[in-house]
């Protein structure tokens, strides 16, 4: 199968073109990163990369929470109108099939359940809350505290910040794709990836590059919150299979099918810098009390579809990566 990846050049796109040649499918490059020319809101550089393609695999985007509302014209030309203009490109040369890079940021808060009100969704925290450092979202309808769960696919969206609301907008964008064409469209909701070659030094990387970083500097990983907040942090190479999987399953014709893809084993912020500073024999990390708005306190995902339809499995564990991770090259963008 020959498969245009787009952002191939980057951190997850790099492994999915290595998962891809390695199962003796032929991914096609395209990412500004080698050729400034190769950006995805170009309709007629898309057009010609897509030449002879089966299939796209779409990693190419802004990524992380930003550094403020200032950032919310760059993240919608470059997620979701990039999208729009390959999506429109495969519409014209007969490309249709598709897997997406989404993530787990669509659904806002994690699942939560109170003793008296069951399952209840949270609304944003208030900041009077974060201040005081009370970090735990409360029922909206008794106060009381809450015990986090696994989100299924099913649970409605309520994404908090804009990235967040330009990931979602692109599975919209995909699914009226494949409605039009009857293409098959997958959404892979990628929960905190980490590993080999994520960058360095920018503001939009994940929390573990931010660790990984401190780290190298001779400093203390700096944690936000009280480092209680539950995340799924699943390794690259893992997520570059669930791509190979998707694209080799094929989907339903006419729609898009999410799914969540993560490891399966929630962890603290806490227990993830610990574990990355025992591993590179750096400083114990500091808890600050900080925070940032637009950040979820816990958000896990049932990734049982995933693996019961398309035969996936994260296969790195938590320990084994995080000390790969320690001694992994980062680029620096």
């Amino acid at each position: 199968m020959r498969v245009l990846v787009t952002g191939g050049a980057g951190f997850i796109g790099s492994h999915v073109v290595e998962a891809l040649a390695a199962r003796g499918h032929e991914p096609v490059v395209f990412d500004v990163r080698e050729d400034r020319r190769a950006d995805v809101r170009d309709g007629e550089a898309v057009r010609r990369a897509l030449a002879g393609a089966d299939a796209v695999c779409h990693q190419a985007a802004m990524v992380g929470l930003g550094t403020g509302f200032a950032d919310a014209p760059e993240y919608v030309s470059r997620n979701d109108l990039g999208t729009a203009v390959l999506l429109s490109a495969m519409a014209d040369a007969g490309v249709r099939r598709l897997v997406l890079a989404g993530s787990m940021v669509v659904y806002g808060e994690g699942r939560y359940e109170c003793g008296r009100h069951g399952v209840v969704r949270p609304g944003p925290r208030a900041v009077a809350h974060l201040v005081a450092g009370r970090f735990e979202p409360l029922c909206p309808s008794c106060g009381e505290e809450l015990s986090p769960g696994l989100v299924g696919e099913d649970a409605p969206t309520d994404p908090r910040n804009v990235y967040a609301t330009t990931k979602l907008a692109q599975e919209h964008l995909a699914a009226a794709w494949a409605r039009t064409t009857d293409g098959a469209a997958v959404s892979l909701r990628y929960h905190n990836v980490y590993g080999p070659r994520m960058p360095r030094d920018t503001p939009y990387a994940g929390v573990a590059s931010f660790f990984r970083s401190a780290l190298a500097r001779g400093e203390a990983p700096r944690v936000f919150e009280d480092g209680r907040q539950r995340r799924d942090f699943v390794h690259v190479r893992d997520v570059a299979a669930a791509n190979v999987a998707a694209l080799e399953a094929g989907s339903a014709e006419g729609a898009l099918t999410a799914y969540n893809t993560g490891s399966g084993e929630p962890h603290t912020v806490g227990e993830m810098a610990r574990a990355l500073a025992g591993a590179f024999g750096g400083s114990e990390p500091v808890v600050t009390g900080e925070y940032r708005l637009g950040d979820v306190r816990h958000i896990t995902a049932d990734s049982s579809r995933l693996r019961a339809e398309l035969g996936w499995k994260a296969e790195v564990a938590f320990a084994e990566g995080m000390r790969e991770f320690a001694r992994a090259g980062m680029r620096g963008s």
